[in-house]
């Protein structure tokens, strides 16, 4: 099994739209936050505050994003739905393009 940063990302991003574990990451990545036991210790100058400053960037990009959707939805406009970060779900969103050869 690979793990990698990417990897992390995209379950965190899935997971926090799940409306059903919304609350819940949110409320750990507060508790992550506010929590002196990290992956790197905040007594540790700069290093320490490295590892909270990438989760709440996280947790703020995400929670902006799902609130701009729902401000798009509120108004009746088209929101994609994004399942993975490559790939788009809302046809919408399709662009069909015709290729002619050059020579």
């Amino acid at each position: 099994m690979s793990f990698s940063i990417q990897s992390l990302y995209t379950w965190y991003r899935n997971t926090i739209r799940n409306p059903k574990y919304r609350w819940w990451i949110i409320a750990g990545t507060l508790a992550y936050v506010l929590s002196p036991f990290d992956i790197s210790p905040d007594f540790i100058p700069i290093v320490g505050q490295i590892d909270d400053i990438a989760i709440v960037t996280l947790l703020v990009a995400e929670v902006s994003q799902m609130v701009v959707d729902f401000m798009k939805l509120r108004r009746g406009e088209n929101v994609a739905v994004v399942s993975d970060i490559n790939e788009v779900t809302d046809a919408d969103a399709t662009v069909d393009v015709n290729s002619v050869s050059v020579k």
